[in-house]
């Protein structure tokens, strides 16, 4: 197949080139439509109580949506502010498709004790579709903002969600123009032309194309959450820029030996193409533990960040290659000394001393690493495990939340509108209510038990016969108070036809789905991944081993992760608040993604340690050589990674700041601690028996399994 798609991209390179020059302008065009169609519901789980609750208030309550203003900075008395503001709830109560507006200075609640604030909710119709609610919204916005205030905010309900995706599109603009020229810089370090360091950039930028074309075609059908922009935008300049080293590396070493450019080519992309190849499936493996939960934004988060890698693989075989036929002569081959930045897992080992040997001064200093590493490996675990435990603590202790308006910078309207209600209004003003729907039939002492749980409550009847009892939690919306309020409206509810939905309620079915699927996904993934290593190593140990070592780190990036966001140790340095819960987007997302990339790691260095192995016998030779030849060009990956999500932590979404710094840690902990240290200790400790399989298995492994040479005679094993 890949000699196929080979010949395919250098015989008609120009043609190859072209509709990937299409895919990019229709991805920048088009693609980009998906901002506009980004929502914030995370948290739902179809067929859970919440979400039937919710489903039948959308048949049978005529009220909808609703928006919230905070007028602020003066004294609310004023007789020329009180003008404007009558002026202003008489002009939204004409405005087609608002429901309702109450008067702020008639209203409870909605006028502050100190005199300096006041706030208009402006409740929508029910039952109008998402343009004439998007226009009632946005004309409701701008007539309130027209109020001549020191300070006027509005925010919440839709207008929220339009405002998460505008700081989305902000964030990624910021981060791209950040960490293209930082990559482009190191890429010119590394390859030392502009060339051959412009192409991995322009696959990357092809990636992100693509990852916005396929959100935007996804939206068609399903809801994409405003986290998807920044994710998939993430990973794609990540993975598209790992992938591309990989390949550009490879042809510049296959440039010292042959001067027939289209040769160098076919034997690239049969090497390193093949490795670009088992990369995404692992990483697609990993993602594939998303689609266990029935949770939309879980789902669609993995499709499409799947869908991108995806791109980003396609690009690296077939975009690349065309490239390379059409310039490659321009490239300059590869320094000896470069010869071990080759290291990329792709191809068999030469005999050493032949052209493509590498002599003993390449790669130096990791196989100095892996030798004290092999020689020591007792001192190794007993220092760098109880290490990355300790780290790792924090995670067991981590809560997740659905967040507020803290999670976006002080510099957002809605942030600032949150502010404002918490330095002027009681706990809890404008936090969304615990929703209870008491269904006909239930018992006449229901109504005022259930409100009885709270100290602030209304209740209204509707249409069908039912009653609609809000309470009002203190804190915030998904706090310990409003979470324990719906267990405890479901406690003494009893057989009553009641049910609890609501931003809280979303959050404890959303919590209880994660404990019940998540051992499922963990399942998933790891099946899937040991299948995919055996399949490359045609061992049972080493998968297991890989396993372990990516789980420490996994572990080390998610406890920093807790103790940073969570706890508030040093998050202001980032721009961040402890908001004493991690967003329910991150711990997820996190898991998955780090895991596809430690295991792009370990594949290098494995395929390396395998071809040396298999030729040699020698398992301490193995492992020296493994590292030699693959340190470099993971080290490189593994920095370049890092950079990409390091610049998504400068916009200031806490939830995207979490992703990013859980990401970084993980690959740079992974790539340097792990991979570099535990990997050769515990190589070290299994010595042959690294490599051994069952003879059932081995057999089926020397038919089906994953080989990039010719199969070379297997060392015997005995007393294994």
């Amino acid at each position: 197949m890949l000699a196929t798609i080979s010949r395919a991209a250098t015989r008609r390179p120009l043609t190859v080139i072209l509709v990937w020059l299409l895919m990019l302008l229709v991805g920048f065009g088009l693609g980009t439509g998906v901002f506009g169609r980004l929502v914030d519901s995370v948290p739902d789980v179809p067929g859970t109580e919440s979400d039937r609750a919710a489903a039948y208030l959308d048949r049978v309550d005529t009220s909808g949506d609703s928006i919230t203003a905070v007028i602020s900075g003066t004294a609310v008395a004023d007789p020329a502010l009180r003008s404007q503001v009558g002026r202003a709830v008489a002009d939204l109560r004409t405005v087609t498709g608002v429901a309702s507006v109450p008067d702020p200075y008639t209203t409870r609640g909605l006028t502050a004790g100190d005199g300096r604030a006041l706030v208009i909710p402006v409740t929508f119709k029910g039952d109008m579709k998402f343009k004439d609610e998007k226009k009632a919204v946005d004309t409701a916005a701008d007539r309130i903002r027209q109020i001549d205030a020191p300070e006027v905010h509005v925010s919440g309900g839709p207008l929220l969600g339009q405002q998460m995706g505008g700081r989305a599109q902000e964030d990624v603009q910021r981060a791209e123009l950040i960490s293209l020229p930082v990559v482009l810089a190191l890429l010119l370090v590394v390859f030392g032309g502009l060339r051959a360091a412009g192409l991995p950039l322009l696959i990357a930028v092809s990636g992100v194309a693509g990852a916005f074309l396929a959100l935007f075609l996804f939206s068609q059908v399903t809801d994409i959450s405003v986290y998807a922009i920044q994710i998939t935008t993430m990973l794609g300049l990540g993975l598209a820029v790992d992938y591309a080293l990989l390949m550009v590396v490879r042809f510049r070493e296959e440039r010292r030996h042959t001067d027939d450019v289209l040769d160098a080519v076919h034997r690239t992309v049969a090497g390193a193409g093949r490795t670009v190849l088992f990369s995404g499936l692992t990483v697609a493996v990993s993602l594939s533990g998303l689609l266990v939960f029935p949770s939309p934004f879980l789902r669609s988060m993995g499709l499409a960040v799947a869908a991108v890698v995806v791109v980003d693989m396609l690009a690296a075989i077939t975009l690349l290659p065309a490239l390379l036929a059409r310039f490659g002569a321009r490239i300059a081959p590869a320094r000896s000394k470069d010869t071990a930045a080759a290291g990329s897992g792709d191809a068999a080992a030469a005999p050493e001393g032949s052209p493509t040997g590498t002599s003993a001064e390449e790669g130096r200093v990791f196989a100095r690493l892996a030798r004290f590493a092999s020689r020591r490996p007792l001192a190794v675990l007993a220092v760098l495990v109880p290490a990355l435990l300790v780290v790792a603590l924090p995670a067991a202790g981590m809560r997740i939340g659905i967040g507020d308006a803290r999670q976006l910078p002080a510099d957002t309207e809605a942030r600032q509108m949150y502010d404002t209600l918490e330095a002027h209004f009681p706990p809890g003003t404008g936090v969304s209510p615990v929703t209870v729907l008491v269904r006909p039939g239930a018992g006449p002492d229901t109504v005022p038990r259930i409100r009885a749980l709270s100290d602030t409550s209304d209740a209204r009847a509707l249409s069908d016969g039912s009653t609609l009892v809000h309470l009002r939690p203190g804190g915030s919306v998904d706090g310990t108070a409003a979470t324990d309020l719906v267990e405890r409206v479901r406690e003494v509810r009893g057989s009553e036809p009641v049910e609890v939905t609501g931003v809280a309620a979303r959050l404890v079915d959303f919590r209880s789905m994660l404990a019940e699927r998540a051992p499922w996904a963990a399942a998933t993934v790891l099946l899937g991944i040991f299948a995919l290593l055996f399949a490359f190593t045609g061992s049972v140990l080493i998968p297991l081993r890989t396993i372990v070592t990516t789980l420490l780190s996994l572990g080390a990036a998610l406890g920093a992760v807790v103790w940073v966001f969570q706890d508030g140790h040093l998050a202001g340095l980032l721009g961040a608040d402890g908001l004493g819960s991690l967003s329910l987007t991150a711990p997820p997302l996190i898991i998955a993604i780090a895991f596809g990339l430690a295991m792009d790691y370990e594949l290098f260095i494995l395929a390396r340690m395998r071809e040396t192995w298999l030729r040699t016998g020698d398992e301490h030779d193995a492992v020296v050589t493994g590292l030699r030849r693959s340190g470099r060009v993971v080290s490189c990956a593994a920095l370049l990674l890092a950079i990409v999500f390091g610049a998504f932590m400068t916009g200031g979404f806490s939830p995207i700041l979490q992703i990013g710094l859980g990401l970084t840690l993980a690959v740079l902990i992974d790539a340097t601690v792990v991979r570099m240290l535990l990997v050769p200790a515990t190589m070290a400790l299994l010595g042959k028996r690294a490599w051994w399989a069952p003879a059932a298995l081995r057999r089926a492994h020397d038919r089906f399994g994953v080989s990039e040479e010719a199969p070379a005679p297997r060392p015997q094993l005995t007393g294994v």
